[in-house]
């Protein structure tokens, strides 16, 4: 009954026409403007801009070149060991002894290179094409390390030539000393099988690891150098460690992958 009321008061009372309207008040206004200002910001983004994003996976610290496994040529019992670990051997260094029934036979080398681990011992018998050392191919004493980083074989395309990348060293503390800085040299757009990063790498148990999740692909890291710090490689943090990188060392890479535009999954 009131609401009739109220109707009918309204209906009898002439229209003031003479009196303003007010279609918003200031802050409206103010909330429209600042509504389509960031529309036309995130539309001009969505065709000219870019989204970054990153790929772990884990790498190692090498020379660069690899490494080899030495396998004995003959079956017997082993009587010396001519090297020791961490060595640096000449091509056709004498590596071990090995007593057959023909006599005795001495395993060398085949490549140039540091020994980066002994499988034999004095007294052991082996077998013809046991695994008696690992060596890693490097020239001098001064070569650079690069970083292998197995990367999954689907991110091998959105990877670009010189991208940045952050190595995380397993045997530096980051949260003290930062990370390693490098960038991508190469990419190895073939897929690595468990024997071929064990080949590369002298060790069959990486390889193993390293393909657990299928097949990658190798990038190789070229590492940031610095004058300033004790590594002689560039570092988050301002000196780094306080001590040398050894080849053989794993790490975790972060690749920086090419960016892609919003537009194509901001539109269906």
């Amino acid at each position: 009954m009131q609401f009739r009321q109220q109707a009918l008061a309204k209906l009898q009372s002439p229209e003031e026409l003479d009196l303003p309207v007010r279609f918003a008040r200031p802050q409206g206004w103010l909330v429209l403007s600042v509504t389509v200002v960031a529309m036309a910001a995130a539309s001009v983004w969505a065709v000219t801009g870019s989204v970054t994003s990153t790929v772990g996976a884990p790498a190692v610290l090498t020379h660069g070149q690899g490494s080899y496994v030495l396998q004995s040529p003959v079956s017997g019992q082993v009587t010396a060991v001519l090297a020791r670990q961490g060595e640096r051997l000449a091509a056709d260094s004498p590596v071990l002894k090995v007593r057959t029934a023909e006599g005795d036979t001495v395993v060398r080398s085949l490549d140039a290179g540091r020994v980066s681990a002994l499988a034999a011992t004095v007294g052991q018998i082996i077998r013809t094409g046991a695994n008696v050392a690992s060596v890693e191919k490097v020239a001098h004493a001064g070569d650079p390390l690069y970083a292998t980083v197995y990367v999954p074989a689907e991110n091998a395309a959105a990877i670009p030539a010189d991208a940045p990348v952050d190595l995380t060293v397993q045997s530096v503390p980051s949260q003290e000393y930062g990370v390693l800085r490098g960038h991508v040299q190469s990419v190895d757009r073939s897929a690595q099988s468990a024997q071929s990063i064990g080949a590369f790498l002298g060790d069959a148990q990486l390889g193993e690891q390293f393909t657990e999740d299928g097949r990658p692909v190798a990038v190789t890291v070229r590492l940031d150098t610095s004058a300033s710090t004790k590594s002689g490689y560039a570092w988050s943090s301002a000196g780094g460690p306080p001590y040398d990188l050894t080849s053989m060392t794993l790490a975790t890479g972060s690749i920086r992958l090419a960016g892609q535009r919003p537009v194509d999954w901001l539109l269906p």
